[in-house]
């Protein structure tokens, strides 16, 4: 946690599954390269009430980053939307909008037009596009963060992304059960700093 402590702090809020795992190790490369450090729920120990944890984890971070892509019915009995993300949206809009007006959130989509259909009370707010590809993660990014003092490449940020999806490789191979836990999200997103230090001078102390 000391390495976070320098760093502005940036709420993750995806989908957790296997066929996101590009899309989520893009995220963590991306954020990392604009000097940010990524949080998410998977941190949360399972002892905690999660509701309190994750309006805690929203408020102590600078940005929230909210993808809203998985609209479908999920395959398993019985079949239901996933409901988490647009609640932790309402969460951070509701803490930017009531009380911390610094906050900035952005929202993901795949496909254009469709967050006008899903959730037409965000009408007037242009979600990024990402079109299910780690590549679009980042070029989201970058048209999110143009304010950020660290304005890294878009070859910077996907050197820094390959290096990761390595890494997360090996991370599966010595046993880990999934990436979307505590453990290996941690050592991800401390790899994926150390990384961006190499990569991008603005970052280096």
């Amino acid at each position: 946690m000391r390495e976070r402590a320098n760093q502005e702090s940036a709420f993750l809020n995806i989908p957790y599954d296997r066929n996101y795992e590009p899309l989520y190790l893009a995220f963590i490369a991306g954020l990392s390269g604009f000097g940010l450090a990524p949080r998410a729920t998977v941190e949360i120990p399972t002892s905690d009430r999660r509701l309190d944890r994750i309006v805690k984890l929203i408020r102590d971070c600078r940005y929230s980053f909210h993808d809203l892509s998985r609209v479908q019915l999920d395959r398993r009995k019985p079949s239901t939307p996933r409901f988490n993300m647009p609640f932790e949206l309402g969460l951070a809009v509701d803490w930017a909008l009531a009380a911390n007006p610094k906050h900035e959130w952005f929202v993901f989509e795949s496909e254009a037009h469709r967050l006008q259909k899903s959730l037409s009370d965000l009408n007037g707010t242009d979600p990024y596009v990402h079109d299910g590809t780690a590549h679009g993660v980042l070029r989201g990014l970058m048209n999110a963060l143009t304010r950020k003092t660290h304005r890294p490449s878009f070859a910077e940020l996907d050197g820094i992304y390959r290096d990761l999806r390595e890494a997360a490789r090996k991370i599966k191979l010595e046993g880990a059960g999934s990436l979307f836990e505590a453990r290996p999200f941690h050592d991800l997103s401390v790899l994926a700093r150390r990384l961006a230090h190499v990569r991008i001078s603005s970052l280096r102390p």
